[in-house]
Parts: C-alpha cells; sequence; structure tokens
C-alpha cells in the first residue's frame, strides 16, 4: 500500500514519464548552479530538496562561505524573480513588506496608496536574517505560512510560486537574535553550510580570483518549477516511510521519546515536522532519479528537518548534550 493523491487521475506510466524528464531538467540545474558554487554539493542538494518541496530554507554558517552567493545562483538557475534584503538592526518591518504613502491628485483629492516592499518577489534572500530584532524578523511570518500578508487590514497576496531562503550566521556571533520558534518552525529545513575541504578550496581559489567570472545558466522558469512541485507531491510513498517518518517525529516529543531520551528534550517536532519530512523525502528521491523515496531518505533528512524544532532542557545543555546527539539516539532507535 502506497500513499499518494487520490484525486490524481493519471496513470502510473504518466507519472514515471514526467518523472524521468524531471530527473533530466534537475540535473540540468545542478550542474549549473555547481558551475559557480563550488565543494557544497550537500548544501547545494538540500536548498534544491526544499525548493522542489515547496518550502523555505535557513542556511547556517559563518560569514564568507558562499552562502548569500548560493541564492542568487539559484534564483537564476530557477528563472524566477529574486529579491534580496539585508537584516540590520535598524530594519523596520515596513522594510520588508512595504508601506501606504498618502498621494494627492491635481484637484486635490488624497488617498493612501501602497507600495510594495522587497517581500513581494518569487525568491526572497533574507541575508543575516538574525541580525535584525525580533519584531521585524516576525515581519516574514505570515508570507512564509500563508502566502499572504496584511497591511492596515488590506491582504496583499504573494507572487507564486514564493520562497523564503534566508542565511544566519551561528548563535554565538555578537550582534545576533535567535529567531522566534513560530518561525523557526515555517523553515522546512536548516541546511549547515561546513567550511569547503582542500581541493574545493583550491578551485575557488584559482576559478574565483581571475578576470572572468562563472554564470550560471538559467535552466527552469516559474511554470517549470510550479510542475515539478506538483510532482513531488504525486510520487508514491510506501507505508514504511510513512511509518518511519511518523516514528522519527514522535520520538523527538518528551512524552514519547522515552524515559532515556525525554529528560533531555524540552519541546520536540510537531506535524508540521512530519509535513516537512513527508514533502522532503519525496523531493530527494526525485533528484536522485527514484521514483519513491526509501526510509534511508527519512534517516538522511532528519536532521536537517528536526535539528531547528526542538529544544533541550537545562540538565541536557549542562551535560554537554546537543541537539544532534538526540537525534542520533532516535536514528539510532528507528534503526
Amino acid at each position: 500500500m502506497t500513499v499518494i493523491d487520490r484525486t490524481d487521475e493519471q496513470s502510473d506510466s504518466a507519472i514515471v514519464a514526467q518523472a524521468e524528464k524531471a530527473v533530466e531538467r534537475i540535473g540540468a540545474a545542478r550542474d549549473s548552479i555547481k558551475t559557480v558554487i563550488f565543494g557544497q554539493e550537500a548544501v547545494i542538494d538540500k536548498a534544491f530538496i526544499t525548493i522542489l518541496a515547496g518550502g523555505h530554507g535557513l542556511l547556517v554558517g559563518v560569514p564568507g562561505l558562499a552562502k548569500t552567493k548560493l541564492v542568487e545562483t539559484m534564483g537564476t538557475v530557477l528563472g524566477i524573480s529574486t529579491n534580496r534584503i539585508q537584516f540590520t538592526p535598524d530594519l523596520m518591518p515596513s522594510d520588508i513588506l512595504g508601506s501606504e504613502v498618502l498621494d494627492q491628485s491635481p484637484d486635490g483629492a488624497r488617498s493612501f496608496r501602497f507600495i510594495k516592499g522587497p517581500v513581494f518577489t518569487q525568491l526572497l534572500m533574507a541575508d543575516e536574517i538574525n541580525r535584525a530584532s525580533p519584531r521585524t524578523q516576525s515581519a516574514l511570518l505570515q508570507a512564509m505560512q500563508e502566502y499572504h500578508v496584511t497591511i492596515t487590514g488590506a491582504r496583499h497576496d504573494m507572487l507564486r510560486p514564493f520562497h523564503v531562503l534566508a542565511t544566519q550566521n551561528p548563535l554565538e556571533q555578537e550582534g545576533t537574535y535567535p529567531l522566534p520558534e513560530a518561525q523557526l518552525d515555517r523553515f522546512i529545513m536548516q541546511i549547515d553550510v561546513d567550511y569547503p575541504d582542500l581541493d574545493a578550496e583550491r578551485q575557488i581559489l584559482i576559478e574565483t580570483t581571475g578576470t572572468d567570472d562563472a554564470e550560471a545558466e538559467t535552466i527552469l522558469d516559474s511554470k517549470e518549477l510550479a510542475a515539478l512541485q506538483l510532482l513531488v507531491r504525486r510520487l508514491p510513498v510506501g507505508d514504511a516511510v510513512v511509518e518511519a517518518i511518523l516514528e522519527l517525529v514522535r520520538a523527538t516529543r518528551p512524552g514519547d521519546a522515552g524515559a532515556d531520551l525525554s529528560r533531555l528534550i524540552a519541546w520536540g517536532a510537531g506535524p508540521r515536522a512530519s509535513q516537512a519530512l513527508m514533502l522532503a523525502v519525496r523531493a530527494r528521491a526525485l533528484i536522485d532519479g527514484r521514483l519513491a523515496p526509501s526510509v534511508d531518505d527519512v534517516l538522511a533528512l532528519a536532521g536537517p528537518v528536526l535539528q531547528h524544532r526542538m529544544a533541550l532542557t537545562f540538565a541536557a545543555r549542562a551535560d554537554g548534550k546537543t541537539v544532534h546527539d538526540v537525534i542520533a539516539a532516535v536514528k539510532a532507535k528507528l534503526g
């Protein structure tokens, strides 16, 4: 038995044909990104999974690891409109959402006109999002979840598709503000960006310090991207994968984690994490050229999907435990 959209009347053969074409197009898009971003294949794949799953991503790493460049390049390759917001401590919500201005017509009549902010785009780069105050960070919350914003009582819809790829410096750095838990939960996954290995850094050094800069080629467009996202939702998911997702996510909650782990967890992942993991494993299977996800996909994406949706108790932190330690223990139980 598998889980699939029961209202979908497409035959299995049609889905297979679409998937085969999609794998080719996704491969071309990934290759285009890699002409600009070197040595971060795992990060590129996770960012792609995030977009194909229809969600938002949080890239975390120290400055200088090409997080911003990756987002810019993805916008070019996907063929969608992009905007960038540089988050700073003095940034205001209106700098993100927009504001109303008072216009006066030649006959003297006055009326308010809404000027849209940079959030009205298809791919929003929220650069160093944790440099801004919590109030400003939260201005994105409604747009990320409901795909519209409300200004002075009036609704303004976002463009579709709409994705936020936010970059964040490690919280230990000076001048950073932790994102609210409610906003963290809107990110389908947290993508940790590490230092490149020696060979990749050598390539970066050679390729980026000459007179010519590599440029990514536009491969997709918004309509094709939307079709790929729909295809991800149509891929079948076996019962074993569904049960693995449920067991894994529920095991991150204090009441269900077992006595050995419950004492370590202050709060765990909610149902939105299960939804995110279900979509993410489908997208991972598709970019790997498979027509259905496996339990291995669940285990591979457990960390990125769950790590920002959990908090440890004071006792656990005092003992030197980390969220990664708890997730590893939960994955070990799953097998």
